[in-house]
């Protein structure tokens, strides 16, 4: 939602500014340097409000990190290019300080920070089902391990557990632009299967301690229950909506959860 300030920009206090609920058109910055080549899209934009970073991926396998220091962005841009599947999501990993994105049949970790080359990664793969979306699980507290819930097509949700010394970050460094491929079956991912269609998203949503998925099944649309419930065959908390849900959010102040079918 976007709105507008009538009058000098100096009328508005600080606390219109913190407690406005929508973007003030003075306060929006550009992006004019769209990295991307024509012809190609951006599918996913996910903002790390700590480091005051963006992170998006392109349709064709364009990573980029927008990193906002005052004024002017600092971009790092990252091309994919081992696999012709379409990048379908990324989000940013805080404990490893890493971007991951997935494609069809591929998990890609991407140390940005490497010194002497922004094209260092790590990609885990082949993956059993094609992954649609991916999120990071935010309650991780380990400094050095990151949880990475990823949706597939089948309609099995997998929870990914990645660490620092598995992928040697300390050492990427030492070799320029390095893709380095590793086997899916050697990490410990665990999965189960809540949908009978497409996982179109999956999110973490820290206030609940759960994470929500959605499918664009009529029966298992919504679920919303506790990260352990992927690791057991318990019952979980969900709801069916005719022709499924394709879209979902949480409002933190209002404590309500908006799908959209």
């Amino acid at each position: 939602i976007f709105g507008y300030f009538i009058g000098e920009s100096s009328a508005v206090s600080s606390q219109l500014k913190e407690e406005n609920t929508v973007f003030l058109v003075a306060e929006k910055q550009q992006i004019t340097h769209a990295v991307v080549k024509r012809q190609d899209v951006i599918k996913a934009i996910v903002k790390v409000p700590h480091l005051d970073f963006t992170v998006t991926s392109s349709q064709k396998g364009v990573l980029t990190l927008f990193d906002n220091q005052g004024k002017s962005f600092f971009i790092y841009p990252f091309c994919f290019r081992q696999d012709r599947t379409w990048v379908t999501g990324c989000d940013f990993l805080p404990q490893l300080n890493c971007v991951v994105a997935v494609t069809e049949r591929t998990v890609i970790v991407w140390d940005y920070k490497s010194k002497g080359s922004q094209n260092n990664c790590f990609i885990i793969k082949p993956m059993e089902n094609s992954l649609l979306c991916v999120c990071t699980v935010t309650m991780s507290d380990h400094l050095a391990k990151d949880n990475i819930l990823m949706g597939d097509d089948k309609g099995y949700v997998h929870l990914l557990t990645v660490t620092s010394d598995r992928f040697g970050l300390k050492q990427s460094g030492n070799k320029k632009g390095s893709q380095q491929v590793l086997d899916p079956k050697t990490f410990n991912i665990v999965k189960r299967k809540l949908h009978d269609d497409w996982v179109v998203k999956v999110k973490y949503i820290s206030d609940l301690n759960c994470f929500g998925s959605c499918s664009s099944d009529s029966i298992h649309s919504f679920v919303l229950d506790g990260i352990q419930r992927l690791e057991d065959s318990l019952p979980v908390k969900e709801f069916s909506v005719p022709r499924g849900v394709n879209a979902f959010t949480y409002c933190e102040k209002a404590k309500v959860i908006v799908t959209g079918g």
